[in-house]
């Protein structure tokens, strides 16, 4: 069987070098893998299949699908499995890809929405925090809109087969209860609004959202969202990385299985420990 899919790869292989009119040389440098690695797979001699990395860049090189050039697939479409994986919207995250966000929840609805918020959730936040975070911004439209995105995603949460996932890092919390880094300047009032309007939510969507507390000290990712097998959304700051491909989504999600492995804090205790968390800020300064 593994003689079968090697024939079947060089074959292909041959016919995307053969097409492009170039040498082994001139593709493999095109590619960006050695000449070696080519001629090593173009050897009948050799049964081996590519590792990933080399096989990807090969694809990419030639504008076809992986699973083509593996003989999975009979579609050749340019890019199809590349391409269309990784889409920029280079956009304002107050602007037009909050649209996009809302559309990417309807699409997944009845979905697990699975997510790791920059800081604390725009959906639990109250207008004055969400003032304080967005209004330095150039646009003075941004914490309004913030606000409407966040009261339409509370809006999805409420519908009865809601299930949404978040990993938050605990030292993020006690950033804000606190009012260190990002938080510095916001009122205790506010904080403490803030943090009951937190416990509110969580106590009102639970089960069907679910917090996850991990350590900075064992545990750290970048920002992002899966939306159940649509897609996964890496946040850039002022733009999102849309992964539109099955196993790049099935990578976020793996990642995201990590972090509630690692989670110190688990959803049954979250709402203890932000009615703690709430008592030491208001007996704090």
């Amino acid at each position: 069987m593994r003689k079968s899919a090697v024939t079947f790869f060089r074959k292909r292989l041959e016919t995307v070098i053969a097409r492009s009119g170039q040498s082994t040389s001139a593709f493999a440098r095109g590619a960006g893998i050695d000449r070696s690695t080519l001629s090593q797979l173009l050897d009948e001699a050799d049964p081996r299949l590519p590792r990933a990395d080399t096989l990807m860049a090969l694809a990419t090189a030639a504008h076809v699908s992986t699973d083509w050039l593996l003989g999975l697939s009979q579609r050749e479409e340019v890019g199809a499995e590349i391409i269309q994986a990784m889409l920029q919207i280079e956009v304002p995250v107050h602007g037009p890809a909050d649209d996009h966000f809302i559309a990417w929840l309807n699409e997944a609805e009845g979905y697990r929405i699975r997510t790791v918020p920059v800081a604390l959730p725009d959906f639990v936040k109250t207008e004055a925090v969400l003032r304080f975070q967005y209004g330095a911004a150039a646009d003075d439209k941004a914490p309004a809109a913030r606000f409407e995105l966040a009261r339409a995603r509370l809006d999805y949460m409420a519908k009865p087969d809601h299930d949404v996932e978040v990993c938050l890092a605990v030292q993020t919390l006690e950033a804000f209860a606190t009012g260190r880094d990002i938080w510095q300047g916001l009122p205790k009032p506010e904080r403490l609004e803030q943090i009951d309007q937190m416990l509110s939510i969580y106590r009102a969507a639970y089960p069907g959202l679910r917090l996850y507390l991990f350590d900075l000290r064992t545990a750290y990712s970048v920002p992002f969202t899966v939306f159940g097998p649509k897609r996964a959304v890496v946040f850039l700051g002022p733009s999102y990385l849309v992964l539109n491909g099955s196993d790049h989504i099935r990578m976020f999600a793996r990642r995201f299985d990590d972090l509630i492995r690692l989670a110190v804090v688990q959803p049954h205790a979250v709402e203890a420990h932000l009615v703690e968390l709430l008592a030491t800020t208001r007996d704090g300064a």
